[in-house]
């Protein structure tokens, strides 16, 4: 008779402790990488059809980015940050800029994109999404030391703040978007090739925060 035995999950050794990795672990990072990816792709479109297009059609523009904004919430409610206050302040930021995207879209006469480089002001509701988008930067910048994180995290406050206050030349902006859109899809492609206990980190200091937390209340 033939038995079979499953392998013992693999044990790893934390700041505060052992810890295992489950397959529901690597379902969400798997899934924290799929919506890095779309985002990454309807914005690199997105990018492309204004920077490549003399006539660009500017209301596909709409979709494209509900299409980033919805993914790149699923990985901002995927993603693995020590810090729970962080972690919830980057979620509230993409919320913010949702619910200032709805607003404009149903008030505005024009498609969004025009709306929003016409009035600057915008960027102030609609903005937030992008200052989550670059809390992920920054966090994969600090955790892995990723060249290209390493740029986008400043280039993205410059274009969009530069825009806001109406100092960079739109060549310069169309430079800074090419980068960007460029830099994002290398950022998602090298994401789906990292080991993935990585973007798991260590589980025992999340078991250990969270007890802190919880001995406080």
């Amino acid at each position: 008779m033939t038995t079979q035995t499953l392998s013992a999950p693999e044990v790893y050794q934390g700041q505060f402790g052992e810890f295992t990795i489950t397959q529901s672990d690597r379902t969400g990072v798997i899934i924290y990488r799929a919506g890095l990816m779309v985002a990454a792709l309807s914005f690199a479109i997105g990018s492309a059809l204004v920077l490549l297009n003399n006539n660009p059609i500017i209301t596909a523009l709409t979709p494209l980015y509900a299409c980033f904004s919805l993914a790149l919430g699923v990985s901002l409610f995927t993603i693995h940050i020590y810090m729970a206050s962080l972690h919830r302040t980057l979620q509230i930021f993409w919320a913010i800029g949702n619910i200032a995207s709805v607003i404009l879209a149903l008030s505005s006469s024009e498609p969004l994109a025009l709306a929003v480089y016409n009035q600057p002001i915008t960027l102030l509701g609609i903005g937030f999404i992008f200052v989550a988008l670059t809390g992920i930067y920054f966090k994969e910048a600090f955790c892995f030391n990723r060249l290209e994180t390493k740029v986008l995290t400043p280039i993205v406050p410059l274009l969009l703040l530069g825009h806001l206050v109406g100092i960079l030349p739109t060549q310069v902006e169309s430079i800074l978007l090419g980068i960007w859109a460029t830099l994002f899809l290398v950022f998602a492609l090298r994401k789906t090739v990292q080991a993935i206990p990585a973007d798991i980190g260590d589980k025992s200091v999340f078991t250990y925060l969270k007890e802190q937390r919880l001995a406080k209340v």
